[in-house]
């Protein structure tokens, strides 16, 4: 692993995952840990998390995951986006963590386990990406 946190041909995690506060604490083909803060900028009307929230940060994690793993082969995009939510949170610093459930030559799948401080579960998605060989 190169010092870079980002996957090759990646410079940042983008605008949007900064607005969100994604902090990347271990990045790898192998996994992905960010934590964030359950800041009120990211609540819904009812004072929690949107659940929107808890996409955006399953895909990007799973998106650098699958980055790395692909390398400077090509690139990869999401191409569904599954996410369960299990309980809700107002305030605190989670963390999340990507995993590859399968990595093949044309798309792979990756978990992303969301907790809180204390360990409790409060979201999990799955991502499937494409991946996007450079051409030769």
């Amino acid at each position: 692993m190169s010092d870079s946190p980002f996957p090759p041909g990646m410079e940042t995690t983008g605008q949007f995952a900064d607005w969100l506060g994604i902090e990347l604490a271990e990045t790898s083909g192998d996994r992905v840990v960010a934590t964030w803060s359950a800041a009120p900028k990211l609540h819904q009307p009812y004072g929690i998390v949107h659940g929107g929230v808890h996409c955006s940060v399953v895909e990007t994690l799973a998106s650098i995951g699958a980055a790395f793993w692909l390398g400077e082969k090509g690139q990869v995009v999401g191409v569904n986006n599954n996410t369960d939510f299990y309980k809700a949170v107002r305030e605190g610093t989670l963390t999340s963590t990507a995993t590859p459930v399968h990595r093949g030559r044309s798309q792979q799948v990756w978990a992303v386990e969301t907790v809180t401080e204390e360990g409790t579960v409060v979201s999990r998605g799955q991502v499937r990406l494409q991946n996007l060989y450079a051409e030769r």
